[in-house]
């Protein structure tokens, strides 16, 4: 499962790629979304390459950001009460679910993106170059480097 991040903002952005950034997910800056490794999302992800940067999550970073950034409809706060009705045990077993496919955020009633801060310590070099001297592209699992001082 791939975890994207929208790193720019509107600005100067061309309308074929603002509606493949909708149609994914990504309408702000700092959002982040989750979607699963599909050949069709693939075409989506590389049109938008220079606005964002993925990689795989590791269900240990998807567990803390479903915690602390997890949000139900109203804005409300994900809590023990809200995965008991829903008969789950805990944040590791829903972390766990999602990421082999089991479970989706948004049947259950979880918002389908994650609202982050900026990242602690900056973004690491030029926000417009491609990973590893900038923001953007693909990192492989150092996504979840990213995500952690994000949340």
């Amino acid at each position: 499962m791939y975890a994207l991040i929208r790193i720019r903002g509107k600005p100067g952005i061309s309308k074929e790629i603002e509606d493949a950034m909708r149609i994914l997910g990504l309408s702000k800056k700092h959002i982040c979304v989750l979607v699963n490794k599909k050949p069709e999302l693939e075409g989506m992800i590389k049109k938008v390459k220079d606005y964002i940067t993925w990689g795989e999550i590791s269900e240990e970073t998807l567990e803390k950001m479903i915690e602390k950034r997890g949000r139900l409809e109203g804005d409300k706060r994900i809590d023990k009460e809200f995965l008991k009705a829903k008969k789950i045990k805990s944040f590791k077993e829903l972390a766990s679910d999602v990421i082999k496919g089991k479970m989706n955020l948004k049947k259950i009633g979880i918002k389908p993106y994650f609202r982050l801060s900026p990242p602690s310590k900056g973004f690491k070099g030029s926000i417009k170059q491609h990973y590893p001297k900038g923001a953007l592209g693909y990192r492989k699992e150092k996504i979840n480097d990213l995500l952690k001082r994000m949340i």
